[in-house]
């Protein structure tokens, strides 16, 4: 091994490191944001005298934000420049964190929050896209690796906080710890990342948006609606995601036509590694995401840990793919994306394997071991999806693609949570078993798994993407 290899920032190119730097530090608080969220729902409900149904709106108008604002992301790059757009995103952002820190009531939260999604909507796209653009082909893997840490350290670090925040302060710091972070993330950003001039020119395809993100909202709202009782039956989730999907063809349609000045240029897929790396991380977030809902509930229902215990015995998970970070980078210039790939989803299937066998008396240590190896799966698959997604891109069409991988991720987790949602229920009713419900359902988490191992034998392998690496 070269001494270039040894440390994970020595060799890259100066201006890619300090572009990363900068995204990160603001990146961390969106990631941050929502695990802490996640944990503290039960306990805003009760302080705000709400039903958890309600208080549950927290995190769907959320999501629907994101889903709003991530199509649009594009062509603000375009019309106001990457840097001034990042701060621009993280402001909002902060600002919708002071806001939701002094709601009065839960609809003024539910509110506030729309407001984060804005401006956290457009930041996670935005940061695969600046990096994506700063950095050379040859650093591409292991700046992504760097890039990708906040996604690691939010399941470590948010319940912790979380947890210590309800336990000395008001609920009100869960969103108001955003601040000083946030402040941290404008003054490096203004300091560190390149300035970009807009382009002339830039006109938003209006017709477009007016498809897609209707199209993005009516799924994603109907994915949430997906209850055990009903499933995919209820009015109120077939009939938005069944035109969710109308207006998604319609918007495929219309970008064809309009080509480079659609809103998302899908053409971009015509790029194997582009789509390759789309249908994983569709896959990759039906996995992950469906874990992440099955896994609390598990610790929950079949080992009595209350919310704020089982975002803890979570933390393993958070450790394995935080190490992988450190590797992953490396091991892709070593033996390629693909196979890089292959062993990030091949641990995630087997280390899910010992959920799917469990009962309330699986040993606890084996579980664990096994969430850290899953974690390091986790890990693993990003990494090289995200660096191999832009390599037979031009400069300006990273920022369409770093869109349609981010749908991808958002519409395969809300559609992983709504199955196992509906599976979990279905099989526990009828069984009368718990643990059979849970082993049913994590084995369709582990399906999800094995079908992206599928899809990753389509990414390049090393030989094929040093030649198609620019010079």
């Amino acid at each position: 091994m070269s001494p270039m290899n040894l440390s994970p920032l020595k060799g890259l190119d100066r201006t890619a490191v300090l572009t990363a730097v900068a995204v990160i530090s603001g990146v961390i608080t969106v990631i941050l944001d929502t695990t802490i969220v996640s944990v503290a729902l039960h306990e805003l409900a009760d302080e705000l005298s709400v039903p958890v149904s309600t208080i549950q709106w927290v995190s769907t108008a959320y999501l629907l934000a994101l889903g709003t604002v991530i199509p649009t992301t594009s062509w603000l790059q375009a019309k106001v420049g990457g840097k001034r757009l990042w701060m621009i995103a993280l402001s909002v952002f902060m600002a919708g964190s002071v806001l939701c820190s002094l709601a009065w009531n839960a609809p003024s939260l539910i509110a506030f929050r729309v407001v984060q999604g804005m401006g956290g909507g457009v930041m996670m796209p935005l940061m695969m896209t600046m990096v994506a653009q700063a950095a050379p082909q040859r650093d591409m893997a292991r700046l992504m690796s760097i890039v990708s840490i906040p996604a690691a350290l939010g399941p470590i670090l948010g319940p912790v906080l979380g947890g210590f925040i309800l336990g000395n302060a008001s609920w009100h710091w869960l969103f108001l710890v955003n601040a000083p972070v946030g402040l941290i993330g404008l003054f490096l950003a203004w300091k560190l990342i390149p300035a970009s001039e807009p382009e002339k020119g830039a006109r938003l395809d209006v017709v477009g948006l007016l498809m897609l993100s209707p199209a993005l909202v009516a799924i994603l709202w109907g994915l949430s609606n997906v209850s055990g009782e009903t499933g995919f039956a209820d009015p109120l989730v077939f009939l938005p995601v069944g035109a969710g999907v109308a207006l998604l063809v319609a918007f495929a349609l219309w970008s064809r036509r309009r080509g480079a000045k659609a809103l998302v240029h899908l053409d971009v897929l015509k790029s194997r590694p582009t789509l390759v790396a789309s249908g994983m991380m569709f896959l990759f977030g039906a996995s992950l995401f469906g874990g992440l809902t099955l896994l609390p509930l598990y610790f929950q229902d079949l080992r009595g840990a209350d919310a704020l215990g089982a975002g803890m015995l979570l933390i393993p998970q958070g450790v394995g793919s935080l190490v992988s970070r450190f590797f992953a980078g490396r091991l892709i210039d070593g033996i390629g994306a693909r196979l890089t790939a292959l062993m990030g989803f091949s641990l995630i299937t087997l280390a899910t394997v010992p959920f799917a066998m469990a009962d309330g008396e699986t040993s606890m240590q084996l579980l664990s071991v096994a969430l850290f190896f899953r974690g390091m799966g986790i890990g693993t698959v990003v990494v090289p999806v995200m660096s191999s997604a832009f390599t037979e891109l031009e400069r300006n069409e990273v920022p369409h693609a770093s869109i349609i991988i981010r749908v991808c991720q958002q519409v395969g987790g809300a559609m992983g949570v709504a199955l196992v949602a509906v599976i979990l229920t279905t099989v526990t009713q009828s069984s009368g078993s718990s643990a059979t419900g849970f082993g049913t359902a994590f084995g369709w988490v582990i399906g999800f798994a094995v079908l992206g191992i599928g899809v990753a034998l389509a990414l390049p392998g090393r030989r094929r993407a040093e030649e198609t690496a620019p010079a």
